[in-house]
């Protein structure tokens, strides 16, 4: 193994300098956040710069770190210990895989916590994502569980509608347990509370707005159309459709005796991003909703919870990415509705989408954003800043002008930004984006493209820096 490429990664490895044998909770954190995410790697011997220092008695600090690991996780997860050498210098690695029985506690100094892997940091979970941990834990998903109403109360004439116009089957009373909308004792599961024609969840719901311009500044007219919808996810799926569809423009080009259509979003790419963040969203998350915001140039469609496996798509290969299904009832229902794949390829058929656009421009690839918190997808408009008549009125796209407009306003956004750190260190995105009036999701893409803004530390402990 070559150390010097593996502490390269932040994400899947941490580091210590030396063995900490009187604060534990300092390397052991990592051990429960790798077990209780997707693995990772711990050394012993390099110092926070990097620099391969080595441990003076390796196979003694070994010895301790697997007595310490048997001592304070709980339960104990599984891992692997060894050594490796880079010239005289010994190295310890202890490499955690990534663990069935979770949530993975530490144990110590009267606490009891469980931590989660965010970027290069162990921190503590958070309720939800303890809730999450308890159920992966336990074999369960939210939606296999009973919920709260009487299955005798709800009617499902979407759902068994779209299902006979989607596949030519009348859906049958069996359907019902098949289909995991009730369970073997007849009680609703929170899978069919969600698919109930008034869908009785009040945080399952729809927020669609199209805004006036580039960003979500006020303006003369902030919003041009802005709805909200509820009910079952079927009629949340086909309202969020029509919603972009009624606020798009189809753009086309005469070609001999004909013309070719352009439309400025590929209708199967809003329909993946739609039913992505309701299929795959964390609904044990109370206050949060799912969003389609649409400005001049792109589409933002927000669902919470991020990634089910927690890691950040950040410099990853977005076609290599295994599949994880939080919601595997829904994700398997409308798979049988005709409206996903078992096999989990909606970030291929987004981009595949895209490429396939005549005319198509690299640059306006899909952006996908996810972390533990949320999950973000940006389409652009693939007509936007070019001037193809459309069937509105030949109308035509004043790219020169917008682009322009949309330049000054990112820098803009971004001197405001960092005037509000120099202000105060410790400003949240949230504090941010309600000041900006743009997305939380939007001010999270606009600081990653800032090389000289950092953040130190973790959760409200932590602040901003700026490298002048």
């Amino acid at each position: 193994m070559d150390i010097k490429q593996l502490i390269g990664e932040a994400t899947d490895y941490d580091k210590k300098l030396a063995l900490e044998e009187k604060k534990p909770k300092s390397w052991c954190k990592s051990i429960s956040a790798f077990a209780n995410c997707f693995g990772g790697k711990l050394i012993f011997g390099v110092s926070n710069d990097n620099e391969l220092v080595g441990l003076a008695d390796a196979e003694g600090d070994a010895e301790k770190i697997s007595e310490a690991i048997k001592t304070h996780l709980n339960p104990i997860p599984e891992f692997k210990l060894y050594f490796e050498k880079d010239g005289e210098k010994i190295f310890v690695i202890v490499e955690v895989l990534k663990g069935q029985q979770t949530p993975y506690y530490y144990e110590g100094d009267g606490q009891l916590i469980a931590f989660m892997r965010i970027g290069n940091e162990s921190v503590p979970a958070t309720p939800s994502q303890l809730r999450e941990l308890v159920l992966r834990g336990s074999g369960e998903s939210y939606d296999s569980l009973k919920s709260r109403y009487d299955f005798d109360n709800m009617s499902f004439t979407k759902l068994k509608s779209v299902y006979k116009q989607r596949t030519g089957n009348t859906f049958e009373d069996t359907d019902y347990e098949s289909f995991g909308l009730i369970d073997e004792k007849g009680n609703l599961t929170n899978a069919g509370a969600l698919l109930a024609d008034e869908s009785p969840v009040r945080h399952s719901r729809l927020f669609c707005t199209r805004w006036n311009g580039l960003t979500k500044a006020s303006g003369i007219v902030d919003a041009l159309d802005d709805k909200e919808y509820t009910g079952s996810l079927v009629t949340l799926l086909q309202a969020g459709t029509d919603f972009v569809r009624n606020n798009s423009k189809k753009a086309w080009r005469k070609v001999g005796d004909g013309r070719i259509e352009m439309p400025d979003y590929p209708d199967r790419a809003v329909l993946e991003g739609i039913v992505n963040a309701l299929i795959h969203r964390n609904y044990m998350e109370i206050g949060s909703e799912v969003h389609i915001d649409m400005f001049d140039d792109r589409i933002e469609i927000y669902s919470p919870g991020g990634m089910v496996s927690g890691i950040s798509l950040e410099g990853k290969d977005l076609l290599k990415i295994p599949s994880k299904r939080r919601n595997p009832i829904l994700a398997d229902i409308f798979s049988r509705l005709k409206y996903m794949e078992r096999r989990g390829s909606g970030f291929k058929k987004i981009l595949a989408d895209y490429e396939g656009q005549v005319e198509f421009d690299e640059t306006k690839m899909p952006v996908f954003e996810a972390d533990n918190d949320d999950f973000t997808l940006i389409l652009y408009n693939l007509n936007y800043g070019s001037n193809y008549a459309t069937h509105a009125n030949e109308d035509k796209i004043q790219g020169d002008t917008q682009d322009d407009t949309q330049g000054d306003t990112q820098d803009d956004t971004q001197e405001k930004i960092i005037k509000m750190i120099k202000e105060n260190p410790q400003v949240s995105t949230a504090d941010m984006a309600k000041e900006l009036k743009i997305g939380i999701a939007t001010v999270k893409r606009k600081i990653k493209k800032m090389s000289n803004v950092s953040y130190v530390g973790s959760g409200y402990s932590g602040h901003w820096e700026i490298n002048e």
